[in-house]
């Protein structure tokens, strides 16, 4: 009862973050910039929505066929079509309850394979623990293949910091003495309780990602894991090509877009004014692209993104039963 209460909360007050940085965003505008945001919006080039769906579409197919090559380590076996009904089904649990998805997915993928749901765990935790490293390496890649831009941008940032610190010396040498003391504390707590929560959770991160190293068809793995976040850049891509604003932006600017796009997923509920607020930051920054333009984009990449996994999951919570009951009626008569 106390970690179902503790999940509710949670969800409760990340979900009530999205919407207070929604509220934010909006409140922040005029009443002129609110009528520029619409008209930004407006301005999108609806035939661009055509690849972005599809790009959606590969990335999400991707992912399912590469978890059936965890579960293939596990001797499990379950078809493409169901295995993507279940991954659709987890994603669009994940907008109403974060983290239930993985659950779900798992969930639903046992009934209908006749698989037992438990083993299926330590799947998840490989996959998760292998997309935080793969997010870290594109977060590299793309900030050295983007570091001219981004630098202009961390020098003139420097540069308001060194006066604010002319300004509040006193005041940061307190927060750097009180900072230093609480990492001192946090370490010494940490070592007298290494099985803690932190602790088992980076155990597992890391037996998760040597299980991938050591799997059977780890190319084949790999190659899809390419291809999938290829097709969650090449989204990015084509929404900034969209738009009048953004349309003379380089894919390795997306691949900065999708890394802030990610942390922005990951910090509220289906990323609710998160990933809205944290692309237009990034795209207003070192990119120099206007607050409302920024904004626009911002919205418009998480609504389509958001649409396209609503559509699927519902198109799969539909289908999956009557699939499966076909199927299951094709295998009888096979027997006969």
């Amino acid at each position: 009862m106390k970690k179902a209460l503790a999940t509710i909360l949670k969800y409760v007050i990340f979900l009530g973050l999205g919407i207070w940085i929604t509220y934010h965003m909006l409140h922040e505008l005029t009443d002129k910039q609110r009528s520029d945001l619409v008209d930004a919006i407006e301005s999108l080039n609806p035939w661009y929505l055509i690849p972005i769906v599809i790009a959606g579409f590969l990335s999400h197919y991707t992912r399912a066929l590469r978890w059936r090559y965890l579960l293939a380590t596990i001797d499990l076996h379950p078809t493409k079509t169901n295995t993507m009904f279940a991954v659709m089904i987890g994603y669009i649990t994940n907008l109403a309850l974060p983290r239930a998805g993985e659950v779900a997915k798992c969930t639903v993928l046992a009934k209908y394979e006749k698989m037992p749901p438990h083993k299926m765990v330590g799947t998840i935790v490989a996959e998760r623990a292998f997309d935080v490293l793969c997010l870290f390496l594109i977060a590299v890649l793309a900030f050295l293949l983007e570091m001219r831009t981004i630098n202009d941008y961390i020098g003139e940032k420097m540069a308001k910091v060194t006066q604010d610190i002319e300004s509040h010396r006193t005041f940061l040498v307190l927060g750097a003495v009180g900072t230093a003391l609480l990492l001192v504390v946090l370490v010494l707590l940490y070592r007298r309780n290494r099985e803690t929560k932190v602790g088992l959770f980076m155990k597992e991160m890391t037996h998760g990602i040597l299980s991938i190293v050591h799997m059977k068809n780890k190319w084949q793995f790999l190659g899809l894991t390419v291809i999938m976040w290829f097709m969650y850049a090449l989204q990015i891509y084509i929404g900034l090509r969209s738009l009048p604003h953004t349309q003379n932006f380089t894919f390795t600017a997306s691949m900065v877009v999708l890394v802030y796009g990610s942390v922005g997923l990951i910090a509220t509920p289906g990323g609710i004014g998160a990933y809205p607020y944290l692309v237009a930051q990034i795209l207003s920054g070192p990119y120099h692209i206007d607050d409302v333009p920024a904004q626009a984009f911002g919205w418009i990449a998480w609504a389509v993104q958001t649409v396209v996994v609503v559509v699927l999951g519902v198109i799969s919570l539909l289908f999956i039963h009557s699939y499966n009951k076909k199927r299951d009626a094709k295998a009888a008569m096979g027997k006969e």
